[in-house]
């Protein structure tokens, strides 16, 4: 045994001279006595190998087999590290090689429009003609062409020498408008809604730029956005939210450095179209929840809080042109107070949960089921100027406006509310009350019935947030406060959300 270790010294010394003439003397001329040194090895072995003992041999063997081993995992080590290199280095080509085709078909695509340009003007200087004598369609076709904005321009096209006025229609109610809607939904589209629901439909119209319908698929959400459309003769637009949706650009577009044109999108034309219209314009955001609202919608969450309608601006491009659209002043779009937004949302696992930032902002109408038929008559479409919508509103503010009686009724409830669970109804709710509950009034619902609404929509979605599980004694105590303060039978909405609540938990 001595002797085998005597002779693994003497091979390990050799083996470090070695390297050592490896690293510091070059990496060729190690391999020139290559020969050398293994017959240096091997008479390291017959020197010592008559002395090994079976011991010995058995350690020798050992080390052989660990010495092969080391070899093959450095071999190994060596193809895997060669492997994953030329990986690397392909990834890395084929990303060149996409970059330079996609900049190659940037620049083709530039070319192809400077050449479409080119062949437009070259086409109008052969024909001899001043821009005096150019037809009315060649006119549009070149500012559309020229324009960085070919989609609006197209709508001042639609709209440019019309006359959009719309005649007021004498001895319109809010009352007698909420049951032409409900009849015509019924008549005309076979959609049958309850009248509470329109009731606080226009109610909604009236206190929030936002409107968002909730609640299971198939119960008529999109339905009532749309025959509100067509009820008002003229086309509810339907945007479809797309997940990954994630800030402005999304639902307004962007400004193509390298085309020099903006990629617009169907909700700026839409949003667009309402500036030379007169009567109420909805843009529908369909299934909105899929991406997170206060990302993409956060721009005009936060314009329409803003007192002064003509604060309500977006700006859009940094510098103007003289061919840019029409109503596009300096590169900002003026938001107008006739457009209203719809937001359809489904409550499942594939959607987003909506914050109460959100909520606070907007007016929910959540449907559980669908409508049931009723008998009707036959109503027709008609308009009706947004002009005279805003009276009838401010007409029902200043004629019924919110009882001394409830709104003390109302303080109580919130104070109770802020005991009991440690929230508030805040100054937004407030101030929509003042909206919400006279126009409600002046649909035809009662007073006590849109408190319940606001409570149920505004303050009792919040508690979802809350730990039920510990509350349940409060909530009890809540639906006799309810009872208590506007009497048995009322506060229906509030009561089944509150019941539904401790059922769940």
């Amino acid at each position: 045994m001595a002797a085998y270790f005597e002779y693994l010294r003497e091979v390990f010394l050799k083996v470090v001279q070695d390297i050592g003439t490896f690293l510091f003397k070059g990496f060729i001329s190690p391999w020139t006595d290559l020969g050398d040194n293994f017959a240096t090895y091997h008479s390291y072995l017959t020197a010592h190998m008559g002395e090994f003992g079976w011991g010995g041999w058995i350690f020798w063997i050992i080390f052989l087999l660990l010495f092969i081993a080391l070899i093959a995992g450095l071999g190994f080590l060596i193809v895997v590290f060669i492997r994953k290199y030329v990986r690397f280095v392909k990834r890395e080509l084929d990303k060149e090689e996409l970059k330079r085709q996609v900049e190659r078909l940037n620049y083709e695509l530039f070319q192809a429009v400077q050449e479409k340009d080119k062949i437009l003007n070259l086409k109008v200087g052969y024909m001899g003609l001043k821009s005096d004598n150019i037809d009315e369609e060649s006119k549009e076709t070149i500012e559309e062409v020229s324009s960085r904005f070919p989609k609006l321009i197209r709508v001042d096209s639609k709209y440019r020498g019309t006359n959009s006025d719309i005649p007021n229609r004498p001895d319109l109610s809010l009352e007698e408008l909420c049951n032409a809607f409900r009849n015509f939904a019924a008549s005309q589209l076979k959609l049958y809604y309850k009248e509470d629901v329109i009731k606080q439909l226009f109610a909604g119209i009236a206190t929030s730029k936002l409107i968002i319908l909730e609640g299971i698929s198939g119960t008529g959400k999109t339905s009532l956005a749309f025959a509100l459309g067509k009820f008002f003769n003229f086309d509810s637009a339907i945007i479809p939210v797309q997940p990954s949706w994630k800030d402005r650009s999304e639902l307004l577009g962007y400004y193509n450095e390298f085309t020099k044109k903006f990629n617009e999108t169907e909700f700026l034309k839409a949003l667009y179209t309402t500036t030379y219209r007169q009567d109420l314009d909805i843009i529908v955001l369909d299934e909105m929840n899929l991406a997170r609202i206060e990302y993409y919608f956060a721009e005009f969450l936060s314009i329409m809080e803003m007192r002064d309608p003509n604060d309500w601006v977006i700006d859009l491009i940094p510098a103007p042109m003289p061919n840019d659209p029409v109503n596009l002043k300096d590169g900002k779009l003026l938001i107008p107070q006739n457009v209203i937004f719809f937001g359809t949302a489904n409550n499942d696992d594939s959607t987003f949960t909506i914050s109460d930032k959100v909520y606070d902002r907007a007016i929910s109408l959540f449907f559980d089921d669908k409508g049931r038929p009723f008998d009707c008559v036959n109503q027709e479409s008609m308009s009706v100027p947004y002009s005279q919508m805003r009276r009838l509103f401010d007409d029902a503010i200043s004629q019924y406006p919110i009882s001394a009686d409830m709104a003390k009724k109302f303080e109580d409830l919130d104070n109770f509310v802020i005991k009991k669970f440690k929230l508030a109804f805040g100054n937004r709710i407030l101030k929509q009350l003042e909206s919400f509950i006279p126009v409600y009034v002046g649909c035809g619902g009662k007073e006590v019935d849109g408190f319940d609404f606001i409570f149920t929509n505004k303050v009792l979605k919040k508690f979802e947030s809350l730990n039920i599980a510990f509350l349940k004694d409060e909530l009890k105590e809540l639906n006799t406060q309810l009872d208590k303060l506007y009497g048995r039978g009322n506060f229906k909405m509030a009561h089944a959300y509150i019941d539904n609540l401790l059922k769940n938990n």
